[in-house]
């Protein structure tokens, strides 16, 4: 239970230079007061992530876009007023209070009002923002419940708030409004029809881009079974296949899905917001059972369906040597 002395705790922590892990409605975030360069320097550290990876820059309201991005759009404003509290970040040109250790040295910063009572709640006693990555190793599959942030990180978090489990389960889409033409740099919670909708035009979602944002190298987000991606049809000859030459095979995919005896199946619903909240917990379980491969079962490219598969696509990229 986050009680009153909690909330008061976890704001002393952050002025003072620690590390928190806060709830999020996507997942648990690694949180710092953005404004302390020491205390960011900490979760990069903790996580293992590269100083050059940008941060998302959480703050209470949208009115504090102007204090942290010297140019505002419209249509920020718009979509700011249409999804925040929400699982949206947008990408606007920076001002000097986003120093380099937030922005990976460039020249845009990251920004979004995340929806949670126990995040709003800390960021309104803090009167500032926090950095705040996922609260795992840098690359691995994301937290969305205290206990994963526990079993990642253990005690080099100084406080770890239980806001229960998140009920969006993927990470926030990324639109960036820094250039004349908006763009989603990474699918997420918010699906790109919506955004579009609210924008009244279409947005590209871009798989490669000048301006680096989090979670979009080609490998993250894996468990440590290698990952095989199928198209429903495909899921049992693939499965039977890795099965012939001696591989410990998983699957993941929707209820639905018939498989062969003795083949364990990590259900994911087969509605793209279900999966969406499904995933990340999936895959931490079946990683418990020491899978050689992981089938995994693409959802419809719809809606967070596209998260979905983006975040599959990226657990079965080759990875970097020593990861």
């Amino acid at each position: 239970m986050i009680t009153p002395d909690l909330l008061t705790r976890a704001v002393e922590t952050l002025r003072h230079g620690g590390v928190i892990a806060l709830p999020t409605e996507t997942v648990y975030g690694l949180a710092a007061n953005c404004e302390d360069e020491l205390a960011v320097r900490r979760v990069f550290a903790i996580k293992g992530r590269p100083a050059t990876h940008p941060l998302i820059v959480h703050v209470a309201r949208a009115e504090a876009l102007s204090s942290w991005a010297r140019h505002v759009p419209e249509d920020a404003w718009r979509l700011a007023s249409a999804f925040w509290p929400g699982p949206l970040t947008l990408v606007l040109p920076r001002t000097a209070r986003a120093t380099d250790a937030v922005t990976g040295g460039q020249d845009t910063v990251a920004l979004r009002v995340p929806q949670h009572p126990v995040a709003l709640a800390v960021l309104d006693a803090l009167g500032g923002g926090v950095a705040a990555p996922s609260a795992n190793r840098f690359g691995r599959v994301s937290p969305t419940t205290a206990e994963h942030v526990r079993a990642d990180l253990g005690d080099e978090v100084d406080l770890i708030l239980d806001g229960g489990p998140c009920t969006v389960g993927v990470e926030s889409t990324i639109v960036d409004l820094s250039s004349k033409e908006p763009a989603v740099l990474r699918p997420g919670g918010l699906a790109v029809e919506e955004i579009e909708r609210v924008l009244g035009r279409q947005v590209p979602v871009r798989t490669s881009s000048t301006v680096r944002v989090s979670g979009s190298l080609a490998s993250h987000y894996a468990p440590r079974a290698g990952v095989v991606l199928s198209e429903p049809a495909d899921v049992v000859a693939r499965v039977e296949a890795l099965r012939a030459h001696g591989r410990s095979v998983g699957v993941l995919g929707p209820p639905s899905l018939t498989l062969p005896q003795g083949v364990p199946r990590y259900d994911v619903p087969e509605d793209p917001a279900g999966a969406a909240r499904a995933l990340y917990t999936r895959l931490r379980e079946a990683d418990l059972q020491g899978h050689d491969v992981l089938v995994a079962c693409l959802p419809r490219a719809e809606g967070l369906g596209i998260a979905v598969r983006d975040r599959l696509a990226r657990a079965a990229a080759p990875r970097p040597p020593g990861t």
